[in-house]
């Protein structure tokens, strides 16, 4: 089987990084050409930085970083310290990564690296807001038939929002990015709240990690110690919603969850909705399928899907 091309765009992030461990847990499934980090969780100087430092924990520093977007297209950003802690990756030793960041502007690099590509090669992931995708697509339209699908984490629908009560962090922070990448034309599939809320990071998964006894396993339960405190005393749940590692999960086993496609649409204006995610999920509205948007997943195959990977 060939590695799967793809390009995993993320604001580390404890969730992020789990993300990122899974991927590069995973040669035999993809070629990660590069990662893209953009302003989210925190800012920009501390996302491109967190990528760098989980490269070098995974032992993966043959895997290009660049900083992207410092802020959305539209609205000022927000950042999301009080669930990640000040370094985006509280929980684990934060440094400066020996690593060096390219000089290329990530939205530079995701074009030219999809306008050299095959039609229809490339996997594009974002775990985080999506201005360099949105930035990407309306700098350069010429990209769209290079990509393979999208699969990106963000959105809520039963969930409702996490960050206001209409809205997910990832949507509300870039609105019009992502009503850009709804539209784009492409295969998209969506991994919202509805899911990750299915995917807890409980006392018992916690402590299956920790019995793995490598650096990244250590690494992955140093963060999410921290990372539970927060969700955990939100929702009265046992552990912390792992958000972002369900779009590798998706990519490295589709069975694991379900999914309807639907039409999606974005709000970018109303300052009570703005980022809310409308889920035409029973066909209401007529409009066209845009998304392939997921709403159940097997947790404990997800865990043991992460499990078997992070032991590698």
């Amino acid at each position: 089987m060939t590695a799967r091309p793809i390009i995993i765009d993320c604001d580390p992030g404890q969730d992020d990084a789990v993300a990122l461990f899974l991927a590069m847990a995973s040669p035999a499934d993809f070629e990660i050409l590069g990662i893209t980090a953009v302003a989210g969780n925190v800012p920009l100087e501390l996302t491109q930085r967190n990528a760098r430092i989980i490269c070098e924990l995974a032992g993966r520093t043959d895997v290009p970083v660049f900083a992207g977007c410092d802020k959305p297209m539209r609205y000022e950003l927000i950042t999301a310290e009080n669930v990640h802690g000040k370094t985006g990756i509280d929980g684990v030793a934060v440094y400066v990564p020996g690593m060096p960041l390219q000089t290329q502007h990530a939205v530079d690099f995701i074009i030219e690296t999809l306008l050299a590509a095959d039609d229809g090669s490339i996997t594009l992931v974002p775990t985080g807001p999506l201005t360099n995708i949105g930035q990407a697509i309306s700098r350069e339209p010429r990209i769209l038939p290079k990509i393979r699908e999208i699969v990106l984490m963000g959105g809520a629908m039963r969930e409702a929002g996490n960050t206001t009560p209409s809205a997910e962090f990832n949507i509300l922070e870039d609105p019009d990015a992502a009503q850009i990448v709804m539209h784009c034309g492409r295969p998209l599939t969506i991994v919202p709240l509805d899911v990750t809320h299915q995917v807890l990071v409980s006392r018992q998964r916690l402590e299956q990690i920790r019995a793995i006894g490598t650096t990244v396993g250590d690494a992955i339960v140093g963060m999410m110690e921290f990372f539970n405190r927060f969700d955990s005393i939100k929702y009265g749940s046992d552990g912390a919603p792992l958000h972002d590692p369900c779009t590798i999960a998706y990519l490295l086993e589709p069975g694991l969850f379900e999914g309807k496609m639907c039409n999606v649409e974005i709000e970018t204006g109303s300052p009570l909705t703005r980022g809310h995610t409308a889920v035409d999920f029973w066909g209401v509205t007529g409009r066209a399928h845009n998304a392939n948007w997921l709403y159940s997943v097997d947790a404990d195959g997800f865990f043991a899907l992460l499990i078997d990977r992070l032991k590698a």
